[in-house]
Parts: C-alpha cells; sequence; structure tokens
C-alpha cells in the first residue's frame, strides 16, 4: 500500500520542531499493523499538493491548530482538493483538522466546541459498524485536543462515533471516507507533554483533568487496525481474516 499524507500543521514553535512532524507520526501509527506499507508526504501548509492522489491507495489528512474556517489560501486549495478526492473515489482518512475539513468541503458545519477546549484522553461509543469497524469495541480511547468541532454533517455522511463533548466524533460517507475527530496517531508522552505546552489555554482546571484522565492507556493499536482495513478495503486488498 502507498499512501499519501496532506501535513496540515502550522504549528513551527521550538515544541513542535523538537518532535516527529505528524507524517512520521501517522507513518509509525500504521507501521505498528502493516509494516511495510509506504507513505510520501506533502506539506500542504506550505502549498506542497500531490499532482494526482488518485495514483495512491489512499490518502491521510492530518490534525492541525489551524482552523478549517480561516479562509487561508492552503485551506482553500485543500478544501477543492477533498471534494475532487471525493469525486475520484480516492480513500480519505481524516483526523482532528482533517476530520472538519472533509466535513466542511463536503457542505458540513464546524463550528467552536459549546463548552470550549477538549484535551486528552476521551471516552468515545461506537454508534454504527462499517466493515472496517467490525472488531472496535463499543467504547474506545483516543486523544484528543480541539476548539474546533463539526456541529453539521455533510449530505450523506453516517455518524460512527462520538464522545461526551462531542456528538460527531466520527464519521464515514459510503466507503471512501473516514474520520476521527481524535488523534489516534498520537503517542502517551506527546500528549503529556502537549497538556504542559496548552496549559496557558486550557486553563488550571482543564490541565488537571486532561493529566489525569492520562492514567489509563489509549486503544491505539485497534483504532490503528480500523484505519488500516479501510484503506485495504477501499482498494480491495483486504486481508482475510
Amino acid at each position: 500500500m502507498r499512501l499519501a499524507i496532506l501535513v496540515t500543521n502550522t504549528d513551527s514553535s521550538a515544541f513542535a520542531r523538537a518532535r516527529p512532524r505528524d507524517d512520521a507520526k501517522f507513518a509509525h501509527l500504521l507501521g505498528r499493523v502493516r509494516p511495510g506499507w509506504n507513505f510520501e508526504a506533502f506539506v500542504v501548509r506550505d502549498g506542497v499538493f500531490p499532482d494526482d492522489p488518485a495514483c495512491f491507495d489512499g490518502v491521510i489528512v492530518t490534525g492541525s491548530p489551524a482552523s478549517v474556517n480561516s479562509g487561508a489560501d492552503w485551506v482553500a486549495r485543500l478544501l477543492d482538493l477533498i471534494r475532487r478526492m471525493v469525486a475520484q473515489g480516492v480513500a480519505i482518512f481524516g483526523a482532528c483538522f482533517g476530520h472538519q475539513a472533509v466535513a466542511l468541503a463536503m457542505g458540513g458545519r464546524v463550528a467552536p466546541n459549546p463548552g470550549g477546549w477538549v484535551h486528552g484522553l476521551v471516552r468515545t461509543e461506537t454508534l454504527a459498524r462499517k466493515e472496517w469497524t467490525r472488531d472496535l469495541a463499543d467504547v474506545v480511547y483516543l486523544y484528543a485536543s480541539h476548539s474546533e468541532q463539526v456541529a453539521d454533517l455533510p449530505a450523506g455522511a453516517e455518524i460512527l462515533a462520538r464522545s461526551q463533548d462531542c456528538p460527531v466524533a466520527g464519521f464515514a460517507i459510503g466507503n471512501r471516507v473516514y474520520t476521527t475527530q481524535h488523534h489516534p496517531e498520537m503517542t502517551h508522552d506527546f500528549i503529556a507533554d502537549l497538556t504542559g505546552e496548552l496549559a496557558g489555554k486550557l486553563g488550571p482546571r482543564r490541565t488537571a483533568r486532561a493529566r489525569a484522565s492520562l492514567a489509563r492507556p489509549a486503544d491505539t493499536g485497534p483504532f490503528a487496525e480500523s484505519v488500516a482495513r479501510f484503506f485495504e478495503l477501499a482498494s480491495g486488498s483486504a486481508r482475510t481474516q
């Protein structure tokens, strides 16, 4: 499998520079369950886009502190590309900003979280099953960090998951789009460090709650398996189990 990773993260701080880029995080995530897959990064936040996404087996759109509602030129270009990829039947997995970008591109609406920041390990309920999520538990714990969320789904989308403060924690459009508001690519150490980095934005109460949430592990492996199966099924190369 050969996947394109569209890097949207705009964080250029010393914190970000000292840690692996998001394409490396996703390559590591999927490499845990599918060693040997190949990945090519395109830093779309810098205007670097794939000429022909259809030449890949699928596309990952990463998270970002940027807002999909910013009106930035690169965001507008990304939304156009997402619409083109959906029309072509390219398999797309979107996480956090990527999840929101797919929703917005396809006619949905993204708005600020009513309760403010959601950060830390969150309990996510599985609401609907697709073939690639058949082995996910009814409750999945994933890392989250977002101040905006999908408020209205695009036409034809199906909610797959919800969490306490996020009614649309993941959705699908047919069998070619799979998204999550959360961050399966983050590790425990990374989210712990990020919690300290964002403490000023989160405030004392949310920071303490986020740190307490990290006492239990995330369901990274099972979720990574669902992403891998999504791309395999979309390309017709699913393994027999």
